[in-house]
C-alpha cells in the first residue's frame, strides 16, 4: 500500500461525513423552527447594536479644552445628557469622526482624527486635538466660539487608517506632519495599554520646534516601552535648539535611517504639501504600494498643484443646477472650488464626511456636464465612474453642470 493510500481514505472519509451532517441540515432547523416561540420579537438587539456601533450622528459636548500648543488645542468631547446618544461608538486608533458645524448659515463638516486611545471610550470620552490654520474658516471659528459645555455634531468613527494584521507587518513606521500626529498617538496609546501588539517608529516633522504635538507624552510612552515604541523628530526651521533631533524634511535617506524597507509597513499621515514631499521620497526607496497606508488629509486645498488641471478654466466661473430633494437650486461655482464648497457656500447643506473622496458619503450623480477630478483622490470605483457618478468633495467644474445629489444622510 502506497503512503498516499491512508491519506486518501481519510478524505474521503472527511467528505462522506460532511455530505451526512449537509443532509441533516434541513431537519435541524425545522425542528428549531418548531420548538420556537410565536411570540413577535418586540426589541431588535441586533439593528440597535449596529446603531450603537455605527450611529449616523453623534450628539457631543465639551467637557475639558487642553491648550497643547501656541497654535494646538485639544477637545475633550463626551455624549450629550440631554441627547439620544448615550454611549460614544467604538472606533479602531487611527479612524476620524467628521464635524458638523453650523456658521452663521453655512453648514459645513471637517473630519478630525480622534488622538485618544480606544480604550478612553470606556472612560466616556473622545479627545480631537485641532491645529490653528491661518486664515482657516472654521478654526478661526472654533477659537472663537467653543467653549466648556459647547455642544457639537458628529458623525460616528469613520476612515480606513488603521493597523490590520491580515495585511500590515507588525512593524510599522509613522511618517507624521504637523497634526498628523494624532493618530500615531493614538496608535502609541493603545500599544503602551497592552492592546495592540505592533512596533511603532513614528518620524514626526515639524516646521516650528514650540509647534510639537505631543511631545513630553511620546517621549515617557518611548522610555517605559522602548522595544515598542521610538519617536523621531526632524525640524526644517532654521534655528534648532533640540537635541538628538533630524534635520530638515522626512527625506528617503532619514526614512531608511530608522526603516527596513524591505519589511515595514508604512503610515503616512499629514498635510497635502507634506503628502506631495512624501511621495517622491517614498518612490525613491521603490517601497511597493501595498506596504504603504495613506491618512485622507482633507479637502485639497491647492488644486493648482496639479499638473493635468486645465488651465485654461482658472478664472471661470460655472453655473450647476442641483436637484437635492423635489427643489432643484441653480448656483455659480469657481472652477477652483470643488463642488461641495461650491454648494456649501450657496447654503445648500449637502452630505459630507471625509472630504477627500474615500468614503462616498456625498456620492453624487452627474446628469450633463464635465468635470476634473485629481488622480490622488479620485476614490469611485470603476462602476461609478462608468455610469456617472461623482464625488463632489474631490471634483471641480470644467462646464455648466447639471448633477443630482442626495438628501443629508
Amino acid at each position: 500500500m502506497s503512503k498516499e493510500e491512508p491519506e486518501l481514505k481519510v478524505k474521503i472519509k472527511g467528505k462522506i461525513r460532511d455530505l451526512l451532517a449537509f443532509s441533516k441540515l434541513t431537519s435541524k432547523r425545522e425542528k428549531k423552527i418548531e420548538k420556537a416561540s410565536a411570540e413577535p420579537i418586540e426589541t431588535d438587539f441586533l439593528k440597535q447594536l449596529a446603531k450603537n456601533l455605527h450611529p449616523n450622528y453623534q450628539h457631543l459636548i465639551i467637557d475639558k479644552i487642553i491648550k497643547e500648543t501656541k497654535s494646538s488645542q485639544t477637545f475633550r468631547l463626551i455624549a450629550d445628557p440631554e441627547s439620544e446618544t448615550k454611549k460614544l461608538a467604538y472606533f479602531r486608533a487611527g479612524q476620524y469622526i467628521s464635524l458638523k458645524v453650523n456658521i452663521n448659515g453655512y453648514s459645513i463638516t471637517r473630519p478630525y482624527t480622534i488622538s485618544s486611545s480606544p480604550t478612553d471610550v470606556t472612560r466616556g470620552f473622545y479627545e480631537i486635538t485641532i491645529k490653528k490654520e491661518e486664515n482657516g474658516f472654521l478654526t478661526n471659528y472654533i477659537w472663537e466660539n467653543w467653549n466648556e459645555g459647547t455642544k457639537i455634531l458628529s458623525s460616528g468613527p469613520e476612515g480606513f487608517f488603521y493597523y490590520q494584521p491580515v495585511r500590515d507587518s507588525k512593524n510599522i513606521v509613522g511618517i507624521a506632519g504637523g497634526s498628523g500626529i494624532t493618530s500615531f498617538r493614538s496608535i502609541a496609546k493603545e500599544i503602551a495599554e497592552g492592546i495592540l501588539d505592533i512596533n511603532l517608529t513614528i518620524l514626526y516633522g515639524c516646521s516650528d520646534e514650540e509647534d510639537i504635538l505631543f511631545y513630553e507624552e511620546l517621549k515617557d510612552l518611548e522610555s517605559k516601552f522602548p522595544t515598542k515604541i521610538k519617536l523621531v523628530i526632524a525640524l526644517s526651521c532654521e534655528e534648532i535648539t533640540m537635541e538628538g533631533c533630524e534635520k530638515g524634511f522626512i527625506s528617503s535617506d532619514i526614512i531608511k535611517k530608522y526603516a527596513d524597507i524591505r519589511k515595514n509597513t508604512f503610515f503616512i499621515c499629514g498635510p497635502q504639501m507634506m503628502y506631495d514631499y512624501i511621495d517622491g521620497e517614498i518612490d525613491k526607496l521603490k517601497i511597493p504600494e501595498k506596504r504603504i497606508r495613506k491618512e485622507v488629509y482633507g479637502e485639497i486645498k491647492d488644486v493648482l498643484k496639479f499638473p493635468d488641471y486645465p488651465r485654461e478654466n482658472l478664472e471661470k466661473i460655472y453655473n450647476i443646477k442641483v436637484h437635492i430633494g423635489n427643489i432643484p437650486k441653480e448656483i455659480p461655482a469657481k472652477a477652483t472650488d470643488t463642488i461641495l464648497v461650491s454648494m456649501e457656500k450657496a447654503k445648500i447643506s449637502p452630505p459630507s464626511s471625509c472630504r477627500s473622496g474615500e468614503c462616498g458619503f456625498c456620492r453624487s450623480y452627474l446628469v450633463s456636464g464635465e468635470i476634473f477630478v485629481p488622480s490622488k483622490s479620485d476614490g469611485r470605483r470603476a462602476a461609478e465612474k462608468q455610469f456617472n457618478y461623482f464625488h463632489p468633495c474631490s471634483s471641480y467644474p470644467k462646464s455648466d453642470l447639471e448633477i443630482v445629489v442626495p438628501r443629508k444622510k
